[in-house]
């Protein structure tokens, strides 16, 4: 039965099923566009993420200029996961983008969409693991914690802690756009029906 309430035997055809087909195309070549761009802003977020933190070090003198203290991102493993899982993630996205522009030019492929989907899934939860391990300890240079008797470092070491805490931005970013891509790509399965 259809919406106007007639009812269609098998085999007949309808005059307006000969526009599904192309709409359906259409909708998800819109989406298959939608979906390189935000990968080409995702890449942008973790590379931006990953040169940021991979070039945060600050050295202050102590009393003289023969003693200093150093802080840069390598001497915690946080900051160090961080920076390989945006590259990881980033590295991927880049490789991710020929297939991207497939959907483009064949909005029916679907088991392209699939692997993207569970890789894009893969990719998320690798920068969620990095981005919080790093917001942790971020959170911890700002604050520190009085109960461990650990102090915070930002009020000596200001640059490194603002380079530090804007690098999560383009990464929480990037895990944004992740989970918009994983939407998009099963909303192009969902209409394939």
């Amino acid at each position: 039965m259809t919406k106007d309430g007639l009812v269609m035997e098998h085999g007949e055809i309808s005059s307006k099923a000969p526009l599904v087909a192309p709409v359906a195309a259409g909708v998800n070549r819109a989406v298959a566009v939608v979906d390189t761009f935000l990968r080409f802003i995702a890449i942008i977020g973790t590379i931006g993420s990953a040169i940021a933190m991979g070039t945060t070090n600050e050295t202050l003198p102590f009393f003289t200029q023969f003693i200093q203290f150093e802080a840069k991102y390598s001497d915690l493993p946080s900051f160090t996961f961080f920076v390989a899982a945006n590259a990881v993630v980033c590295t991927y996205l880049v490789l991710s983008i020929p297939l991207s522009i497939v959907h483009i030019l064949r909005p029916r492929a679907r088991y392209s969409r699939l692997f993207l989907v569970f890789f894009d899934t893969a990719m998320l939860a690798l920068l969620t693991a990095g981005a919080s391990a790093a917001a942790a300890i971020v959170y911890l240079a700002h604050k520190g914690n009085v109960r461990a008797n650990w102090f915070s470092i930002c009020q000596q070491f200001d640059s490194f802690c603002e380079r530090i805490s804007g690098s999560l931005i383009g990464s929480f970013a990037a895990m944004v756009l992740l989970v918009v891509l994983i939407t998009l790509s099963a909303f192009a399965l969902a209409r394939r029906h």
